[in-house]
């Protein structure tokens, strides 16, 4: 890192200083943004792409999902989550949404516990499906935050104002998996499946 430059003047230095600080309270509020401060961010809702009768879904053809590529683990599968993993690897129905791309494949990689393998999904969008719960829940967990800098006074001092601070506006949900309304007796684990 480049060190502090050599001030010849006094109030050369006093403006280094202040450069100084308002860079360390930047720094400081850009590290108050923490996960659960973030999590506290209103969800930006949007509707549901795909809205399918329950008459349409039952003339539909069942897709059953299977990995494009599996990578198999050196690692020895732990016993103890052995139910846990008996429980997610349970084929749940539900409909994957692309929020960005919307219709595009979703491709994704999986790899819920030590000990089982890899592996590679390409997952249609906007139609209901068959897979393992651990890839529906994978799906329904990625999302991100938008950040925005307020407009607020953060810093004041001879030679201005200076307005900003980093604050989390909303949470986007960036891929979703919606659960199929006839079979919700499936759906006991977390996050509706």
């Amino acid at each position: 890192m480049v060190g502090r430059p050599k001030a010849t003047s006094s109030l050369a230095e006093q403006e280094l200083d202040k450069a100084q600080e308002q860079f360390q309270a930047f720094d400081e509020n850009v590290k108050s943004l923490t996960m659960d401060r973030m999590n506290e961010a209103p969800k930006l809702e949007t509707e549901q792409q795909t809205k399918i009768s329950q008459k349409d879904m039952q003339k539909m053809n069942d897709i059953y999902l299977k990995p494009d590529k599996t990578i198999s683990s050196r690692e020895k599968f732990n016993e103890k989550f052995r139910d846990k993993w008996n429980f997610d690897k349970e084929y749940v129905q539900f409909i994957a949404e692309h929020k960005e791309c919307i219709g595009d494949v979703i491709e994704i990689w999986t790899k819920p516990y030590a000990g089982v393998p890899a592996e590679f999904w390409k997952v249609p969008s906007n139609k209901p499906l068959w897979g393992p719960r651990y890839l529906a829940e994978q799906i329904k967990r990625k999302k991100y935050h938008r950040l925005v800098m307020e407009e607020s006074i953060s810093n004041a001092d001879g030679m201005g104002k200076y307005y900003g601070t980093m604050t989390v506006d909303t949470t986007i949900q960036r891929l979703d998996a919606i659960p199929v309304n006839n079979r919700k007796s499936i759906f006991m684990g977390a996050n509706n499946f």
